[in-house]
Parts: structure tokens; C-alpha cells; sequence
């Protein structure tokens, strides 16, 4: 198992979070297995950005994005060089420590 260890965020995850996931699972999956609501508007099929989060610790041992991944952070708000869509994010044996960005870019949302 490995530890992820979530920075506190306003809305989502008031004290922060670690959790112990498997090798494997997506960074969306975990959270979302974890109670932590992240938005994933387009059901983790990589053709949206909602699910944005920052690596801040252990971004050196992800591979890299595939070019479909780059180009949707290229539309997401707060981009970083550490920058991930958790739902392309597989979670490897090192440990991470993940930012979710205050806002994300969910029109469907916004327009109701």
C-alpha cells in the first residue's frame, strides 16, 4: 500500500487526508473511495479537467502524462509544472502529497 497524503482543501477535505491505497488505483478512484468528493465531470475518461490536482511531493516517480492528459491541463484553472487530472493519475509505490485546487472549470455546473 502506499500513502497519499491530501492537503487540507475548504470544501472537500476540511483537515486534509492520508490514505493508504493500492498500487494501481487511480489518484480519483482512492479519493473518491475515501469519501473525498473530487469532481470528475466526464466519469475519469480524461475529456474534462475537474478532477485537477497538484503533485507537491513525489511528482519525480509518476510517469509522464500522456499527450491527451497535457492537453486538457493545458484548460485548467491554476495550472502548475506539477499539475495531474487524478483521473489519469496511477498510483505508483512512493508516496504523494496531493493539492486540489481551490476552483476547477466544471461548465455544466456553472450554468445551473
Amino acid at each position: 500500500m502506499t500513502i497519499i497524503t491530501i492537503l487540507p482543501h475548504e470544501k472537500l477535505c476540511r483537515a486534509g487526508a492520508t490514505l493508504d491505497v493500492e498500487p494501481g488505483t487511480s489518484l480519483c478512484d482512492a479519493m473518491l473511495q475515501n469519501n473525498i468528493a473530487i469532481e470528475h465531470a466526464c466519469e475519469k475518461s480524461c475529456a474534462c479537467t475537474t478532477c485537477h490536482v497538484v503533485v507537491r511531493e513525489g511528482i519525480e516517480s509518476l510517469p509522464e502524462a500522456a499527450e491527451k492528459e497535457e492537453d486538457m491541463l493545458d484548460m485548467a484553472w491554476g495550472l502548475t509544472p506539477q499539475s495531474r487530472l487524478s483521473c489519469q493519475l496511477v498510483v505508483g509505490t512512493t508516496p504523494l502529497t496531493i493539492e486540489i485546487p481551490k476552483y476547477t472549470i466544471n461548465h455544466a455546473r456553472e450554468n445551473r
